[in-house]
């Protein structure tokens, strides 16, 4: 196993788990992990890069670097959630749409409800 490929999966399974209550510090810990992994773009972007025929070499590069990181974003955050709070998540294929999601998700009187009574 590469070094790089050792550090990716060891920062991937050192995250901490969001149980509902704690998105202060797993948005901390996805935050720093993603730039760490240089992943960190479909986050850090307000929008989704678009291409077309007319596209230029950069704005491909741009984008393909976008799909990347969003979809290894995704990954990262659909992994670090707890098993009892992943029925109630959000569906999207945008990181950062789902890291907002997530977070009205934690503030909601649902949250409440449902991840107490698991606890």
């Amino acid at each position: 196993m590469e070094p790089a490929s050792f550090n990716a999966f060891a920062l991937g399974n050192g995250c901490v788990k969001f149980n509902g209550l704690n998105y202060a510090d797993w948005s901390e810990q996805i935050q720093f992990q993603l730039g760490v992994l240089e992943l960190d773009l479909a986050i850090i972007m307000d929008n989704e890069p678009t291409i077309t025929k007319t596209s230029s070499e950069a704005d491909k590069t741009l984008y393909e670097a976008w799909e990347r990181s969003n979809r290894l974003s995704l990954s990262l955050m659909k992994m670090s959630i707890s098993d009892n709070v992943k029925p109630s998540m959000p569906k999207t294929n945008n990181a950062r749409e789902f890291m907002r999601m997530i977070k009205e998700y934690s503030q909601s009187d649902i949250t409440d409800k449902s991840v107490v009574g698991n606890l």
